[in-house]
């Protein structure tokens, strides 16, 4: 689909990244792919290099995924731009539909069905949507999706924080921004392990609640 920018953040995905990649052109083979290498020690870099068609963009350090997609999205051309990980869990093939429901709203979300994962990330991934739910206002039914679709012109409403794309949602409707969700497939990981603890992003995700809350408070919502 020709307008269409997709931004995939990777770091020390060496093993996934020529599949994830491949797969993804052939599935959107008129888009335009951006590679964001977080600063991977793995090689992961020359690989995204390897692929014809695919434009990385290079962090010199590890700076988070927050970092790499808001990096993405600065740097995508298209009208539209869709973000997704880099893990293989995300089916891109799904990104088509949740373009196509642009019709009828601002911004999409995926929402994952079937989930693979364990029993304690499903519980307290429910357990964490339910708070931010409560703590910011916002509707959204899975934020940790990285599947979402939006119009460049949005970007202007993001501020790069680290933990920032937990918090898309909030931010946009905070904006006046309209949303619609789209059920989408979720995979299970094929090599390579998770880059997220779940006692880490507890702890991180309630100084990250109070931060957003203020810094919603304070947003200029523009006519």
């Amino acid at each position: 689909m020709k307008n269409l920018s997709v931004v995939v953040p990777f770091y020390n995905e060496g093993e996934l990244v020529v599949e994830v990649l491949n797969e993804l052109r052939s599935a959107l083979p008129d888009a335009e792919i951006i590679a964001v290498d977080d600063g991977s020690s793995d090689g992961t870099a020359d690989r995204i290099k390897s692929i014809p068609g695919v434009r990385l963009i290079p962090l010199q350090r590890n700076c988070g995924q927050s970092a790499a997609i808001y990096e993405g999205l600065h740097a995508a051309g298209g009208d539209i731009v869709a973000m997704m990980d880099g893990d293989g869990q995300n089916d891109p093939a799904d990104i088509l539909k949740l373009v196509q429901a642009m019709s009828h709203a601002d911004v999409i979300y995926g929402v994952r069905k079937n989930r693979q994962d364990t029993v304690a990330r499903l519980i307290s991934s429910r357990i964490a949507n339910a708070i931010r739910r409560f703590a910011l206002g916002d509707k959204a039914s899975d934020t940790g999706c990285t599947l979402k679709v939006i119009r460049r012109e949005h970007i202007k409403y993001l501020i790069p924080f680290n933990g920032l794309h937990r918090y898309l949602p909030a931010l946009f409707e905070r904006a006046g921004l309209s949303f619609s969700e789209v059920p989408v497939n979720h995979r299970a990981r094929k090599a390579g392990s998770s880059k997220y603890t779940i006692n880490g992003r507890a702890l991180r995700g309630i100084f990250d609640l109070i931060g957003v809350r203020w810094l919603m408070s304070r947003m200029i919502v523009w006519p």
